[in-house]
């Protein structure tokens, strides 16, 4: 039989569906798939206790510590359904309790249901925590038991959904925990004993089932197999991009001469390392797949466009996938300012280039006539056919799917790839999310930006903000001011700033322009024109502006509601200001009634314009995004991972290292670590990379 047959028999019971686990009915089976995340008896087991319940036994409410969680014997006197003077339905049962009266209250309880759970009559074991009401003892929603061995003293308590109660995911969980066969140690024999960790499965046990209180190895043991399962599925997806084959692209340099002599100015050193490390790549017989990642302003457009020029200088044609058609327009206004003198015919398709002039564009392409072309998603449609499609550079990573970034590859034989993304990376989501990349990183900005000045102003002050405003258009300055933000609500974005719109254009009439998302493309471009040109003095706008809006006269950057804002997006628009020789200012004004915290957040933003550093603090407060997805915000999705953000980082940088020396040694990981490391790329869910070793 083949090893992985004999893997496949062993976890066949892990990826069995949850409704085969005894007393785990469909009803049941549905709320743990949506409490789990997933269907299967390994999702139960990765879903982790948001905390352990830790009760002391008393044997009356007298001697019950303050907010401490207690076990105590009560005697169900009498029960009523009533409701609260809010008109909130719950159940009220009288009961006694080491000679003392004690009201438990069940909010939105069921009378008929706790009639059957505990009858009037019978002694119970209840666990909460016991407060006092006017003399008299009480409890809300306590759990309830026949007997001590119904309510330990510690027991795990998991994030649930409605309907769902914790015994009914104790029961599933020592079901599933029966299932769990004993795996072979897929990690390294001195790493075990010098961090005392226990097994795998031996730790998912003392986690979902303790005797005592877990120690913090014990979670840390299996933070670190999911970081490893990660990291080595990405050490081996790294390697086949390295070995695929590609072809040289390699170029006399008379094209770049030209774009930069229309630019006017030289490469900072930042810029100029980043170009060398792409040219290595584009001059190697193997496909690039590369990171540039640089703070706001940092010069990646340029850097972009000398990488194309070198694939269009060996003969083969360029492509910028931009995520917007208002970034790919400004993209567009960049190449033909650098390009055009140098005799290279760029163009956009974009969803608005429609008729005959998509005709023309596509002609071009097929021929070969257009060697760089600037869009959006349209570029990777069906209809899209390259003569030789070299270099595929893709903006705002992010915001595409993985799938869309491949497609657009795929449009070329063996074409080298580019991603820019303008958002500082921090470290742990370079080893996750962009894992599988060589990375080049700008710094520093370049020559003639000045510093940003950043203030913090309570939304009280808003009157004194406009004024603020008034002064600064009145000097002849050009103010943008950004409408607050709600995730989720595109439609509440924009009613906020049309609002604001409104009132800024009584206040400053004839200088006010609008742009957002839901405008028609060419109203919300010539909305940016008229700033662009000075016919208005102030913008009014939602996110749109964040990437892709090139001013260099603005110079103050008002943003309402700043604490509804990432810090990488504020800082993402705070560089829209700084872009000429003049001082800039950014203004945020924030909802004093958040209190200290969110001011203190904000503070980060006013003390630094680091972007690398605000990106760190930014993931430790809003969490990084998934992974390997498009999300955002949240927390990245480590199941196993630490609460502690530095920790976890440490355990990723740890497995990062060791993914590395496990291939190094063992590449088709054939060895007996190799194959053990076989099944946990199986547990996790990495069946991907195990396809791309045997493919090899």
């Amino acid at each position: 039989m083949t090893e992985e047959r004999v893997e496949d028999l062993r976890l066949a019971p892990l990826f069995a569906p949850l409704a085969e686990l005894p007393g785990v009915g469909p009803a049941i089976a549905k709320r743990l798939k949506d409490a789990v995340g997933g269907e299967r008896v390994l999702d139960l087991l990765f879903h982790l206790p948001e905390r352990y319940a830790r009760r002391i036994r008393i044997d009356s409410p007298v001697e019950a510590p303050i907010d401490a969680e207690v076990i105590l014997p009560a005697l169900v006197v009498s029960m009523r359904a009533a409701r609260s003077k809010l008109g909130r339905p719950y159940v009220e049962v009288r009961a006694e309790s080491g000679g003392r009266r004690l009201l438990i209250r069940y909010i939105n309880g069921n009378l008929a249901w706790l009639q059957k759970l505990i009858p009037e009559g019978t002694e119970r074991l209840f666990a909460g925590k016991v407060k006092t009401e006017g003399g008299v003892w009480s409890m809300i929603n306590p759990l309830s038991a026949t007997g001590p061995e119904g309510l330990p003293e510690l027991e795990p308590v998991w994030p649930l959904v409605k309907d769902l109660r914790l015994s009914q995911v104790a029961r599933a969980m020592a079901a599933a925990l029966d299932r769990l066969p004993e795996l072979p140690e897929w990690h390294d024999a001195a790493l075990i004993r010098r961090e005392g960790w226990p097994g795998f499965a031996a730790a998912l046990r003392l986690v979902q089932q303790p005797e005592t209180m877990p120690e913090p190895r014990v979670q840390a043991r299996l933070a670190y197999d999911e970081a490893l399962a990660g990291q080595l599925a990405l050490a081996l997806v790294r390697r086949r991009v390295r070995l695929r084959a590609g072809r040289a692209l390699a170029g006399g340099g008379h094209l770049r001469a030209q774009a930069l002599a229309a630019f006017g100015h030289d490469l900072t050193p930042s810029q100029a390392h980043a170009l060398a490390e792409i040219d290595a790549d584009l001059a190697a017989p193997h496909r690039m797949l590369r990171l540039l990642q640089g703070d706001v302003g940092a010069g990646k457009t340029l850097v972009a466009v000398l990488a194309m020029l070198r694939a269009v200088e060996a003969g083969a044609q360029a492509a910028l996938m931009a995520p917007t058609e208002l970034l790919a327009r400004q993209h567009i206004r960049t190449l033909d300012r650098l390009c055009t003198p140098a005799g290279v015919r760029v163009e956009l398709l974009a969803g608005s280039v429609k008729g005959a002039q998509r005709r023309r564009v596509l002609t071009g392409l097929a021929s070969g006539a257009v060697r760089i072309v600037v869009g959006t998603h349209a570029l990777f449609q069906e209809g899209v056919q390259f003569r030789d499609l070299g270099l595929a550079v893709v903006d705002e990573q992010h915001r595409f799917g993985v799938a869309q970034r491949l497609m657009l590859a795929e449009k070329g034989d063996a074409a080298d790839m580019l991603v820019m993304t303008a958002t500082p990376i921090p470290r742990t989501l370079l080893l996750t999310q962009w894992g599988e990349m060589a990375v080049s990183r700008l710094s520093g900005k370049p020559a003639g930006r000045q510093p940003i000045t950043t203030t913090l102003h309570g939304l009280r002050q808003l009157p004194d903000v406009v004024a603020a405003v008034g002064r600064a258009t009145d000097r002849g300055a050009r103010v943008y001011w950004v409408c607050p933000h709600v995730a989720e609500s595109d439609a509440i974005d924009i009613a906020a700033a049309e609002t604001r719109f409104a009132e800024l254009s009584a206040r400053f009439p004839g200088q006010v322009g609008l742009a957002h998302g839901r405008l028609d493309p060419e109203v919300r471009e010539a909305a940016i024109r008229d700033f662009a040109a000075g016919r208005t003095r102030l913008l009014v706008a939602t996110t749109v502006i964040e990437v892709g809006v090139d001013v260099p006269e603005a110079t103050v950057m008002v943003v309402e509601h700043a604490d509804r804002f990432g810090l990488a997006q504020l800082h993402q628009l705070r560089g829209r200001v700084g872009r000429g020789a003049a001082a800039s200012y950014c203004m945020l004004l924030y909802d004093e009634a958040l209190g200290q915290t969110s001011r203190e957040r904000l503070l980060i933003l006013r003390d630094t314009e680091d972007g690398f550093a605000i990106a760190d603090a930014d993931f430790r407060l809003r969490g990084g995004g998934e992974a390997l997805g498009t999300r955002q915000s949240g927390a990245p999705v480590f199941r196993l991972g630490l609460s502690d953000g530095d920790a976890q980082e440490g355990l990723i940088i740890m497995a990062n290292r060791d993914a590395s020396l496990l291939l190094e040694k063992d590449p088709l990981l054939q060895g007996p670590r190799g194959q053990a490391a076989q099944w946990l790329l199986r547990l996790f869910g990495r069946a991907e990379a195990m396809a791309t070793l045997r493919a090899g």
